[in-house]
């Protein structure tokens, strides 16, 4: 795991993800905290990317409040952390943290795709079909779908693969009722953020959500939201059919991290001064454009 220089150390860790490190405050509470760690390939690259947890912290919480009228969310509102946290460490992680319920994730991402990329195109081109939903012969790279389709898939462990699989699959796991639920919410949020984006000259093109539950069965929307390391954004102005698209989120660095020679496997490589500036200058344009 790559050091953290925004590790708290007055409260319990109880989880550390991909980007997202996961404290417990009490029994029905968490301290979520966003690091600048980068992963790719679900494997955390060496190298920070400077202000990365800032903005996506920024990004989802501006997200979480313009989707609550869909579903509500995990966020608790004016959390007075200075019981459980020294001043220095309320500080240190000013403005990438948040204060959530404590709720019991679903086991699969909900993912919905507008557009025909990424790890999709690979599925259909091998099979003409993703997550068990057989498509059109004839489709190009980058093609919108005439309808978004819900492709949900497993959540891996760090340093492995998420893996496509069907909605059969996720009803078997958690149920008919539920599985439906959220594959409708899910694209009431896409639908939504899709719109919104549009006005602003920006195209998103697909994205994930994660979604829990708690004790009384509520559903809530948890994790991030419609953040550059969760959703795929294109400029509008020079989106073409067939043509790989520019990314305004991660996927310029997946596009660098093709051209080495690496095997997805960690560790991963490090990455030059310039890819993580313009990384960083990536996630900071996003915000600038959609939550202003």
């Amino acid at each position: 795991m790559v050091d953290n220089p925004f590790a708290v150390k007055s409260l319990p860790l109880i989880n550390q993800g991909k980007v997202r490190d996961i404290y417990r405050i009490d029994r029905d509470t968490l301290l979520i905290v966003a690091s600048d760690r980068l992963s790719a390939f679900d494997v955390i690259l060496p190298d920070l990317i400077p202000d990365k947890g800032k903005i996506l912290t920024s990004i989802s919480n501006f997200w979480f409040k313009k989707t609550n009228q869909i579903i509500q969310n995990h966020l608790i509102e004016d959390f007075d952390l200075t019981n459980y946290l020294t001043e220095d460490e309320i500080m240190l992680i000013d403005e990438r943290y948040v204060v959530v319920k404590r709720l019991n994730p679903l086991p699969f991402e909900s993912v919905i795709r507008g557009y025909i990329i990424g790890s999709g195109w690979k599925d259909y081109l091998s099979s003409h079909s993703i997550s068990g939903i057989n498509l059109p012969v004839g489709l190009k790279l980058a093609e919108k779908f005439k309808q978004p389709i819900f492709t949900p898939a497993t959540k891996a462990k760090v340093g492995e693969h998420d893996e496509n699989i069907s909605s059969k699959k996720i009803a078997a796991l958690v149920g008919k009722e539920l599985s439906t639920k959220v594959e409708d919410i899910s694209h009431q949020l896409y639908e939504f953020a899709f719109n919104f984006a549009l006005d602003k000259g920006i195209i998103l093109a697909d994205t994930k959500f994660e979604f829990g539950l708690d004790n009384t069965g509520e559903l809530f929307l948890i994790d991030e939201v419609f953040t550059p390391d969760s959703s795929r954004y294109w400029p509008l102005d020079t989106y073409e059919i067939g043509k790989s698209p520019e990314s305004m989120d991660k996927q310029f660095v997946r596009d660098y991290l093709e051209t080495l020679d690496w095997d997805k496997k960690s560790p991963g490589p490090k990455l030059p001064l310039e890819i993580i500036n313009k990384s960083s200058n990536k996630y900071q344009q996003i915000k600038n454009i959609l939550c202003n």
